[in-house]
């Protein structure tokens, strides 16, 4: 597999996958997730994968996109309670339904690890739905602990 940022032409196999990972969703929290969408338009991604501070990166196999992960560089600088900190946010990361189980999530993940040390930043950050234990397992598996918790009181 090679990992490589989002091209343009990869706008048709990025959105199949968005819709996987959008009824992970869909199916787990009716209540917020719309069935059948997806996270971002055609024109939402188009500029999503031109903006320097929002990579994504692809994993490719056969001239397909296998996963993605959207990436969103933090900043925190010159505020009162915070420390100045730089920050690489894991907006979404995916793999294909057929190609799961053969370390192509671990691959990207680790990749875009690599990537953020690099890009010296203090650490990697994402957020996961408790309606998706399997990824919850995984970001644990990779080394990720929890840093907060979100809560609700549905009304």
């Amino acid at each position: 597999m090679q990992i490589r940022l989002a091209r343009q032409s990869d706008l048709e196999d990025i959105n199949q996958l968005l819709y996987q990972v959008h009824k992970v969703h869909s199916d787990g929290r009716p209540d917020i997730f719309r069935p059948g969408n997806k996270k971002y338009t055609d024109e939402e991604l188009a500029g999503i994968i031109d903006d320097k501070k929002r990579p994504i990166f692809v994993g490719e196999i056969d001239h397909h996109v296998a996963g993605y992960a959207f990436c969103v560089f933090v900043e925190h600088t010159g505020e009162s309670s915070l420390t100045d900190i730089r920050t690489l946010y894991i907006d979404d990361l995916c793999v294909d339904e057929k190609l799961r189980g053969q370390h192509i999530g671990r691959e990207l993940y680790e990749y875009v690890l690599s990537f953020a040390k690099e890009e010296g930043c203090h650490n990697l950050t994402l957020n996961v739905w408790a309606c998706n234990p399997a990824a919850m397992r995984f970001y644990e598996s990779c080394g990720l602990s929890v840093q907060k918790i979100g809560m609700e009181q549905i009304l």
